[in-house]
């Protein structure tokens, strides 16, 4: 009467919108599954596995970690970007930044040391190398 290949309703994985309004200031660290838009300002880190943006008027003063990025406002601190960061024309960013891949849009501020992952995955191996290398010599 009831069969055993019935597959059990799955609940999708939502992910949720969080928004820092303008006007806004939140002092302190953020950590969230969801996406991340930014009017306002955030003095502090910002850790997600969704996507940040950043809007004009945003500033985040502190580190970012999320997979993918859209600036538009001012970054000061550490960008650590798993896939794709995008910066448009009206952004600032000072500090270090560390992505999988970069899209800088013409009359964008970009002040910062930047580290693509690939290539720090060769730089590492590369290291290691030639300390092995030099132990064998």
């Amino acid at each position: 009467m009831f069969s055993k290949n019935v597959k059990k309703a799955q609940n999708p994985k939502v992910m949720e919108r969080n928004v820092i309004a303008k006007n806004t200031v939140i002092v302190g660290d953020i950590k969230s599954d969801g996406d991340f838009r930014i009017d306002g300002t955030l003095e502090g880190s910002l850790i997600t596995n969704g996507r940040v943006i950043i809007g004009v008027e945003g500033f985040v003063k502190g580190n970012i970690e999320a997979s993918n990025a859209d600036i538009e406002g001012k970054i000061s601190g550490k960008v650590l970007i798993s896939k794709t960061l995008t910066i448009k024309a009206t952004s600032l960013i000072t500090g270090d930044v560390i992505v999988g891949k970069l899209s800088v849009e013409l009359g964008a501020t970009f002040n910062a040391t930047c580290s693509m992952k690939g290539a720090v995955k060769e730089l590492n191996q590369a290291n290691e190398q030639q300390k092995l290398s030099e132990k064998t010599a």
